[in-house]
Order: structure tokens, then sequence, then C-alpha cells
């Protein structure tokens, strides 16, 4: 499991560390099961403070990605098909809001739009 952090990044440092851990759970790259290093040791691995790795795996639990067992730790659950869904449509609407964005930053017509997605779709 690797996190790379960026101070010049918008995003806070948890925000970080969570989105990088989920898409490596969505992905398989960190299967279920596998027990996440403890938040102490996350914390000193990518040289931030406890409460941002707290954070981030409470936000992590909160969204179903893991869950924290006494005396083991924090471990990965199994994708929830639900949840999967839900991350791939909110990664399609932020796509979708930029390309609306520049369609309509060039004043192309919604069916000019609609032929380029669809010219897209078929590739």
């Amino acid at each position: 499991m690797k996190i790379i952090l960026s101070n010049q990044s918008e995003k806070p440092i948890y925000l970080q560390i969570k989105e990088q851990l989920e898409e490596q759970i969505l992905s398989g790259e960190v299967p279920q099961d596998t027990v996440l290093p403890s938040i102490r040791k996350m914390a000193s691995d990518l040289a931030v403070s406890v409460i941002t790795t707290t954070r981030a795996y409470k936000e992590l639990e909160a969204d179903g990605f893991i869950t924290t067992v006494p005396g083991k730790g924090c471990i990965v659950l199994a994708p929830d098909n639900h949840i999967l869904r839900e991350q791939y449509l909110r990664r399609m609407e932020e796509g979708f809001m930029q390309a609306a964005a520049a369609a309509k930053k060039l004043q192309m017509p919604l069916r000019e739009a609609q032929e380029i997605f669809e010219t897209i779709w078929e590739i």
C-alpha cells in the first residue's frame, strides 16, 4: 500500500489518505481482510499527525470500507456493490460537471455534447 501526499494539493492531508486508500480498496490492490497499519504507524510512516490518520480511518469506516476490530486493528471489508456503484457514479458526475462546464464555455449545443459522448462511448 502506497500513499503519496502533496502539500501543494488543495485537498487536506486526511482526505488524500482516505481517497488513496479507498481507491486501492476498490481496485483490489488492498484486498478484503487486509489489516491496515495502526493509526500511529500510518502517521509515523507518512510523517503526519495521529489526528490526521484517525480522521482518514474514521471516514473510511463510516463509508463502509474498513471496520475496527478490538485487538486486531482496522480491517478492509469486502467492497459492497452499492458502495462501489456510488463511488463510480460520483466520479462520473464530477467528470460530467467538468465536461458540461467546458461545453458551456464554448457555447456548444447540448446535442453536440451528446454526440461527443456517444462517440467516446463507442470507442
